[in-house]
């Protein structure tokens, strides 16, 4: 009840739903960037909404499998073949004892979610079997997946049988996004003009980003009286500016705490479109109301969770 690496792809990673609860102590949370499309693949085959699945990035892995299995591809748009015919996304299909699956061309989207029935089984660390790289903690050995990986299944909870295509529950991104976001929780510590230019223009992000943040480049933010503060939490999606001016989106993988002033943070909603960006991407931020914020999640929790009451 394995699979097999046969080429691990660019930065392919076991990822739950993160190693929440732990951040007072300095652990970050790791978990998914693109939450929805990892929500979404797990449906598909039964599994818990945070069970541990593949998050596959830029360039797609080739897995072999060694029994039959049900599994399902959400997220970013890849072309991928099982033992050389094509393969459906956002849909629950059969793979045979030794098939093999392999991700081609990228077509639109940064990451794609590979759920397995049943779910991956690699051991748990602090209750999460999320990667997180830079600690080395979680998912396997704390790395991204290389050739000659194995990774153990856990057995599937019933049979789960071939389906129809679901819609994505997000559009996918064509290397730029319209991301809303509410002022806050800093705002007071840059020039009052400061919000006014996050808005005014796109911002790209640049090469050196990574799952823990992107940095972004674009109109410069100015302080008001200086870019240092006593450090405190940083959430998921925050956008901290340090002296340079030039404002970091913090995404999964971030730090717990950070001693620059954050001028606005991204709306829950709109976390996973921005885990489909890519470096060279770019991003025009909105400002979003919390009353908007809400209705936005609650829309994007009403398409998911059918989907997982239907298959659960």
């Amino acid at each position: 009840m394995a699979l097999r690496v046969i080429k691990p792809g660019m930065l392919t990673t076991v990822q739950d739903a993160g190693r929440w609860g732990y951040q007072a102590h300095g652990v970050p949370v790791a978990g998914p960037m693109d939450p929805c499309s990892h929500r979404l693949a797990n449906a598909l085959v039964g599994n818990a909404r945070a069970a541990a699945a593949l998050e596959v990035t830029l360039l797609g892995p080739e897995i072999e499998f060694d029994e039959e299995r049900v599994i399902a591809i959400a997220g970013a748009e890849f072309a991928v073949t099982l033992d050389g015919r094509s393969a459906p996304l956002h849909a629950p299909f059969v793979v045979p004892p030794g098939a093999r699956l392999t991700f081609g061309a990228r077509h639109r989207g940064a990451r794609a979610y590979l759920a397995i029935a049943g779910g991956i089984a690699t051991p748990p660390v602090l209750g999460s079997r999320a990667t997180h790289v830079i600690s080395r903690m979680g998912g396997l050995d704390g790395r991204p997946l290389r050739a000659g990986d194995v990774l153990p299944l856990f057995n599937a909870r019933r049979v789960q049988s071939a389906g129809a295509p679901t819609a994505p529950v997000l559009p996918m991104p064509e290397r730029d996004a319209r991301i809303r976001v509410m002022a806050g929780p800093q705002q007071d510590r840059f020039r009052a003009d400061a919000l006014d230019a996050l808005l005014s223009a796109p911002y790209t992000i640049r090469q050196d980003s990574d799952r823990m943040g992107f940095r972004l480049q674009g109109p410069p933010l100015a302080h008001a009286d200086g870019a240092d503060i006593i450090s405190d939490a940083t959430p998921l999606g925050v956008l901290q500016v340090p002296a340079s001016g030039q404002p970091i989106l913090l995404m999964a993988d971030r730090q717990t705490t950070g001693g620059y002033p954050k001028i606005a943070t991204v709306i829950s909603a709109d976390i996973p479109i921005a885990g489909q960006l890519a470096p060279g991407d770019t991003i025009r931020f909105e400002i979003c109301t919390p009353q908007q914020a809400m209705a936005a999640l609650i829309a994007q929790e009403r398409a998911l969770m059918p989907l997982e009451a239907d298959r659960s």
